[in-house]
């Protein structure tokens, strides 16, 4: 059977803050407070290290009922048997990831503003599209910006939505007047001191979702 993307809070690692040995406690935290997705983002280490991390990755997201996706990495998402890659949007050919991942395997993309190539990528066979910066970005700030006005029309599409782009306790609320499928978060989770409790927190938000 086709996986689906899980919904609610979708946390994508920084190597740049989650460094040395505290990519899995953090992440685990975050699996703690309910994240239901981890994406593994890390483009500094090498391949081995890569693959030893999203085996650990795995693993740990597994545990807790939560799904792995691999950012921007095809062969590294196959070699590890994660739940999915995400591309981004000039990061690979969605066809042919959709063909090496099979049905089973998750495909999701970065459509920045862009409806018309979200809706290509969903005839390609794409699983989600994320839209954004939503909002002003630590990790990407020259992304290109996302008005709530386009997630509502984004929202009309086919498959699940997925926000992204400075999100943080601050500004969910005023996101989630659109109610997207996830929203994916940075800095707004893995920088706080508590990120168990900021993962739940974000979390809450989707606790009566009507998807």
């Amino acid at each position: 059977m086709p996986l689906s993307l899980n919904q609610g809070l979708y946390a994508i690692t920084d190597p740049l803050l989650l460094t040395g040995n505290s990519l899995l406690s953090s992440v685990e935290a975050a699996l703690a407070g309910g994240c239901k997705v981890i994406q593994y983002r890390d483009k500094q280490a090498s391949a081995s290290e890569q693959l030893e991390r999203a085996l650990a990755l795995k693993t740990l997201c597994h545990s807790y009922n939560a799904q792995l996706i691999i950012n921007d990495n095809l062969e590294l998402c196959l070699a590890s048997k994660a739940d999915g890659v995400h591309l981004g949007k000039s990061d690979g050919n969605i066809k042919y990831a959709r063909q090496v991942l099979g049905k089973e395997g998750i495909l999701g993309v970065t459509c920045h503003n862009d409806i018309d190539y979200a809706q290509q990528c969903i005839d390609a066979g794409v699983d989600y599209c994320a839209f954004g910066r939503i909002f002003p970005s630590l990790t990407k700030p020259n992304a290109p910006e996302c008005s709530l006005s386009i997630l509502e029309k984004a929202l009309k599409l086919s498959k699940p939505i997925v926000a992204i782009g400075g999100i943080t306790l601050d500004n969910i609320e005023l996101l989630m007047q659109t109610p997207v499928h996830n929203v994916a978060v940075i800095h707004g989770l893995f920088s706080k001191s508590d990120i168990q409790c900021t993962a739940n927190q974000f979390q809450q938000y989707f606790s009566h979702s009507l998807y």
